[in-house]
């Protein structure tokens, strides 16, 4: 009996004991995961703040337990745009369990920084995070003054000098043309070359060239355009080789005339021959003989393809009519047809403004955006180029005829998009009454576009605003000062304002534009004296061949 009540227990103890080993050996604690339960950066949600970050921002963030200190150093990291790392401060509270994050030196303005947790960062009892954590931010604009305050007068004065710079200094060493941008070496532009004459003469008026020095750099310019450049029925390409004359294809078919490039630079070049105007000066009578062999050199007729009832942009020596682009408004080509109607010889007819440029009336619009009615054009204007580059030249003031006043036509369209800028519907950041003017422009996107309301990229190009001052007076004049004391830091430099500006995926172009500089000289200074449109508008032939196709003005008389 006592062997059978042994045998028993036994059994029960090593059942009990074993039981219990084997659980030791198989229930070891398993470490804890972590999960973001939230973060905040400067003490708001980071999609809050992602366009308004402090440069001194403290991302803290919650976990779902407590934070291994010593892994946190190797597994959160902050970059800048350049993918550099930024040194970081970190510290805990609530028993580790929520982290603290600073940079240890203040951030860039304006710049996208991103901010990353990997999962090797771990728990206090070694489990690793189970999601990465990402987020970007962008830190916000710097609104002190970049530069001294100075009167609004001497500021206009201040950019007007520097930017003529750009056509003076910067002019290429053989030709005197103007360089297409401050990186394209031997290339030259010819309507930007006309725009940069306009500049050059505003600049003499304001004595930041001596008479006889613009007069010389002009009289090389026209010399190179007689005796180098290629000429097409009289009309130039768009770009040439400024050493040699010869032509620099814009594209593959477009590798002869540009009727519009070639009327910007008639546009400059009748003004030079007004401003230049001494009967005593020899060199000025030469300049004057120079400027008219070319402008009576175009053959406006071979534009108009066969006799049709309109202009045609481009002709090819190897390729004709291929591009089979005709000149019809609203854009920024109305000028072609102001002096395609003034030539002394082969001028054009009423009909084919009527017909081909105003398409009988089809280039109306009429719509209202923003309670401003639009007299014509695309939906809400288009680009703001339309309202200043057949206009250096061409005064609005009190310029009607049977399709729109051009005074109203261009102060709506500037005002339109001002308006859509500040009301800013895309969410941009840094769209402002201050920070406005869509046009086009370099890009850090695509390259280069034409910017409009209706083509919004985030793109502010301050030639938009600044250029529209005759218009929009006050609300060009408060941009202006915005790029210049805010901004001044990121977009002032050797040649004035840099072509444009992204503040919403942070950019800021190093490139300067022929065809956006000198716009800001000329309507600068159109806004401050007349000086350009005084001078176009005295030529006799505008006066006659503008009357001639239906405009009038006091300026026509």
């Amino acid at each position: 009996m006592m062997r059978r009540y042994f045998a028993t227990g036994l059994v029960l103890f090593c059942f009990v004991h074993c039981k219990k080993n084997n659980s030791n050996a198989t229930t070891a604690p398993v470490p804890e995961g972590l999960t973001e339960l939230n973060i905040t950066l400067d003490g708001a949600s980071p999609a809050n703040l992602s366009y308004n970050a402090n440069i001194n921002p403290s991302i803290k963030i919650w976990f779902s337990a407590p934070v291994k200190q010593s892994s946190a150093g190797g597994a959160i990291k902050i970059t800048d745009p350049e993918g550099k790392t930024v040194a970081l401060t970190s510290s805990f509270q609530d028993k580790d369990s929520v982290l603290i994050i600073q940079p240890s030196a203040p951030l860039k303005n304006i710049s996208r920084y991103s901010f990353n947790i990997s999962t090797s960062l771990q728990s206090a009892s070694g489990g690793n995070l189970v999601n990465p954590v990402a987020l970007s931010f962008i830190t916000r604009i710097d609104s002190s003054d970049k530069f001294p305050h100075i009167s609004d007068s001497t500021l206009l004065t201040l950019v007007e000098q520097q930017t003529v710079k750009y056509f003076y200094d910067f002019g290429h060493p053989v030709s005197g043309l103007a360089r297409e941008r401050n990186s394209s070496g031997d290339i030259v532009t010819t309507g930007g070359s006309g725009f940069g004459i306009m500049a050059l003469l505003a600049g003499t008026e304001r004595n930041f060239i001596s008479r006889p020095d613009a007069l010389a750099r002009i009289t090389k310019m026209v010399n190179f355009l007689l005796t180098s450049a290629t000429r097409y029925h009289g009309a130039f390409p768009h770009w040439m080789n400024g050493a040699t004359g010869a032509t620099v294809p814009f594209s593959p078919q477009d590798d002869g005339a540009d009727l519009v490039e070639t009327s910007y630079l008639l546009q400059g070049l009748l003004c030079a021959r007004q401003y230049f105007n001494s009967t005593s000066n020899p060199d000025e009578t030469a300049l004057r003989d120079s400027i008219n062999s070319i402008w009576h050199g175009v053959d406006w007729q071979w534009f108009r393809q066969n006799g049709q009832d309109v202009l045609y942009w481009h002709w090819s020596p190897d390729k004709a009519w291929a591009i089979n682009m005709q000149v019809r408004g609203w854009n920024e080509a109305l000028i072609v047809y102001a002096l395609a109607a003034s030539a002394d010889t082969g001028s054009i007819s009423k009909s084919v403004y009527d017909n081909g440029w105003a398409q009988s009336g089809a280039m109306k619009n009429g719509n209202s955006y923003y309670g401003i009615q639009l007299p014509l054009g695309p939906p809400m204007g288009g680009p703001l180029f339309f309202a200043h580059y057949s206009f250096l030249g061409i005064n609005p003031h009190n310029l009607t005829d049977a399709y729109a006043d051009y005074w109203a036509q261009n102060t709506a369209h500037s005002q339109i998009n001002y308006q859509y800028c500040v009301t800013n519907p895309l969410n941009f950041n840094g769209y402002s009454n201050l920070c406005w003017g869509l046009t086009a422009s370099d890009d850090n996107l695509s390259g280069y576009s034409a910017h409009s309301p209706t083509n919004d990229q985030g793109i502010i190009t301050p030639t938009a605003a600044i250029s529209s001052l005759p218009y929009t007076p006050a609300e060009s004049m408060n941009a202006l000062k915005f790029f210049y004391y805010t901004l001044g830091d990121k977009i002032w430099g050797e040649y004035g304002f840099l072509d444009a500006f992204n503040l919403t995926d942070p950019w800021f172009a190093s490139s300067y534009l022929a065809i956006d500089q000198g716009p800001e000289v000329v309507m600068i200074e159109n806004y401050r004296s007349g000086l350009l449109w005084n001078l176009f508008m005295s030529c006799p032939e505008i006066k006659r061949g503008m009357k001639a196709i239906g405009f009038q003005s006091p300026q026509l008389n």
